[in-house]
């Protein structure tokens, strides 16, 4: 008998290795050395440890995987298919056909198979998260963690355990250079994340050469220093030492454990290069052959699959997943029983659904020429939503006192390593990780947001990029949105920011006007089920318009509404804005009326939400017939043209701003009713209205 296990075992890791090599070769691109020689680690994790059901591969309780060398996709799509793994639809209904089949593992890396270069979430069932930019997938496991935890706080009681999952997170050199892995790696250590693995594969290898070249540190001990339990195997072919390794995991109750794996690509061939193959080059018809023969294979089959292999994975992996996914389901109905509230929010929060009176109490504010800062209404109505959702949850990048994401109401608390039940995070000054974390916790399908000032979004956005490719709710909250910022200087104030994340296809960016369009802009936000958000929120108080003269806030949900019109509803000329700045197009419009100049103000929160509307509503509101027309942000202006035109004129930010009150800013850079009535009568001088 365990002849027969070394045998299967080793038929079972030579069958990921062959995959991988044929697949990498049909494709001729990718990278098989990675898969080749951590095919012993996934096979024993996954055979052993494991708790994944491929008959329902979004069980809310499994574990989790995470391929953070994206690169060695070969080796996740190898084990969806050999496990069987069955598609799910973005409905949350099990199909009945299998996510990878040997014809996408076939047509790997080519259009639509579902075996794409870098594992893609959404796209293949069973793919936890997108990685493939190193460090963003070992950083998004955090973010998983840290869910579970938090749910496990909240849902679990005595008599019922609904949420223990672990998460598993694969992640090589490169990740461990890339410094969001550093941000995420201290903070899963402070916060004790004992249900949290990294697998290091220690194969000293990059895409230049020997990793000597640049990176001499000692990670152990780096690691140890994070509060991490760390363990390692000599060997990763060594299946005894690995399962020993995953068992310490398991033992480890009170931190994250790293396990060091050291590996070495064998190939065919004794002086094969190991850098080529590990970084996309495929090894060749001649490679593959000595190496085919190395593995005791048969030289010439390609793609092949031998079905003692499919049959010791259906009673490996296959049969532990479903009889815990089974038993979970069974406990969960009992759970409706017993916690019929808990289980309504648990089965809501699983499938991205809304509470019942989810917007109950949220803040009108009555009109104010002082008014408020954009943070401070965001404060108010973001402690509310809060209340009313529970799995909505986060923090900031130490700024929580400036960006107003505090939440103070009773039971709020601190997610800590004593609490990990609290509604306050605190990611530390780790935009980057923050981002990646909100990431990690979205795919756990909590409501995760995370603040800084907008300046700082420069340092989450690969993060940023990442939520908005895999679609994913996360919301980011920037206040400190202009050069309203003041004395703080250029190193703070944001000009470019705004139209680098209207960049971002996927992502809706809003920044309102005043109070009650923060709050119209949170409604829209905690709608969404698959956008993430930039809500951009100035510092300084801008005025509360009175909306019993002006239109409603409610036409933020259009992204850009006409805000003030002539009393005939014919305007001559067309002012467009966000944020602060909408405040100035109506004093100018209001002293252009005063002269008989008439105007249009359109407040324009999102362009991305305009974007959306019908044609016939975005010609009602900027008609092609108006020509002349002026946009004002305190911001670089790049995008604006869009809307005033050829023709048109964007007053912007020119350059980086100056170190002074706003006040004095403001009339350096041009911002003032002043100078708008000035570019408005230029337009009215030298355009022809038809």
């Amino acid at each position: 008998m365990q002849e027969y296990h070394k045998r299967i075992d080793q038929l079972s890791i030579n069958t990921i290795r062959t995959l991988s090599i044929d697949a990498v070769q049909a494709a001729n691109s990718g990278h098989p050395g990675t898969a080749m020689a951590l095919a012993p680690v996934v096979y024993a994790l996954w055979q052993n440890f494991l708790r994944f059901d491929p008959e329902d591969p979004i069980w809310p309780n499994r574990d989790r995987f995470v391929l953070s060398v994206g690169h060695a996709s070969m080796l996740l799509y190898a084990m969806l298919h050999l496990t069987q793994v069955k598609a799910v639809n973005p409905k949350y209904e099990v199909l009945g056909k299998l996510s990878v089949t040997l014809e996408d593992i076939k047509c790997f890396r080519q259009l639509d198979s579902k075996a794409p270069g870098h594992p893609e979430y959404r796209w293949t069932s069973g793919v936890e998260t997108t990685t493939g930019p190193l460090g963003q997938g070992v950083a998004n496991s955090v973010g998983m963690a840290l869910a579970s935890h938090w749910m496990a706080a909240y849902f679990n009681r005595a008599d019922f355990e609904m949420f223990n999952y672990n998460v598993y997170a694969l992640c090589g050199d490169g990740d461990m250079m890339e410094g969001v892995s550093s941000e995420a790696a201290s903070l899963a250590g402070h916060l004790k994340l004992a249900n949290l693995c990294w697998i290091y594969d220690n194969n000293k290898i990059s895409i230049e050469g020997h990793t000597d070249w640049a990176f001499s540190e000692d990670v152990a001990t780096r690691f140890i220093a994070y509060g991490w339990n760390v363990t390692r195997v000599g060997d990763a072919n060594d299946l005894d030492m690995l399962n020993r390794a995953l068992n310490t995991f398991h033992s480890t109750i009170d931190r994250p454990t790293l396990i060091i794996v050291d590996s070495h690509i064998a190939y065919g061939s004794p002086n094969k290069q190991d850098t080529h193959a590990a970084h996309g080059e495929p090894l060749g018809e001649d490679e593959i052959r000595l190496t085919k023969r190395n593995y005791g294979w048969p030289e010439d089959a390609t793609f092949l699959i031998p079905d003692e292999v499919l049959t010791h994975f259906r009673e490996g992996i296959a049969a532990r997943g479903h009889g815990l996914r089974n038993e979970w389901m069974t406990r969960f109905e009992a759970y409706a029983q017993r916690y019929p509230d808990l289980a309504d929010q648990l089965y809501r929060m699983q499938h991205r659904q809304l509470p019942a009176g989810w917007d109950r109490n949220l803040p009108t504010f009555p009109a104010d020429a002082k008014g408020m800062a954009g943070r401070n209404a965001s404060g108010e109505a973001l402690s509310i939503l809060a209340q009313n959702i529970p799995w909505l949850i986060g923090g900031s990048a130490d700024l929580a006192p400036s960006t107003k994401t505090r939440l103070t109401f009773a039971d709020a608390g601190d997610f800590t390593a004593a609490n990990h039940g609290g509604r306050n995070l605190h990611f530390g000054i780790r935009e980057h990780a923050m981002g990646a974390i909100l990431n990690g916790m979205s795919l756990s399908k909590m409501r995760p947001y995370g603040s800084t000032f907008l300046i700082f979004s420069d340092y989450a956005r690969p993060a940023i990029r990442l939520s908005a490719l895999m679609e994913l709710p996360a919301i980011y909250i920037f206040t400190h949105d202009s050069i309203g910022v003041g004395e703080d200087g250029p190193t703070h104030q944001p000009v470019e920011q705004l139209a680098s994340l209207r960049a971002i296809p996927g992502l809706t960016t809003l920044r309102p006007a005043d109070a009650n369009e923060v709050v119209e802009a949170w409604k829209v936000i905690i709608q969404f089920r698959h956008k993430p958000v930039a809500l951009v929120l100035t510092r300084q108080p801008i005025p509360t318009l009175d909306r019993s003269r002006y239109a409603a806030a409610s036409g933020l949900a259009q992204g850009a509404y006409i805000l003030a019109d002539p009393d005939d509803g014919q305007p001559e000329a067309i002012m467009l804005a966000s944020g602060s700045e909408v405040a100035l197009c109506v004093a100018a419009h209001e002293q252009l009326k005063s002269e008989g100049i008439k105007t249009r103000v359109v407040s324009m929160p999102s362009m991305e939400l305009f974007e959306q509307q019908s044609q016939e509503y975005r010609d009602q509101v900027l008609p092609p017939a108006i020509k002349a027309r002026v946009s004002v942000e305190q911001a670089a202006t790049l995008g604006w043209s869009r809307y005033v035109g050829e023709s048109g004129q964007s007053i912007g930010m020119q350059t980086f701003g100056a170190s002074a009150p706003l006040k004095e800013l403001q009339h350096k850079f041009g911002f003032t009713p002043e100078r708008l009535i000035t570019a408005v009568k230029e337009q009215l001088g030298t355009t022809v209205t038809e």
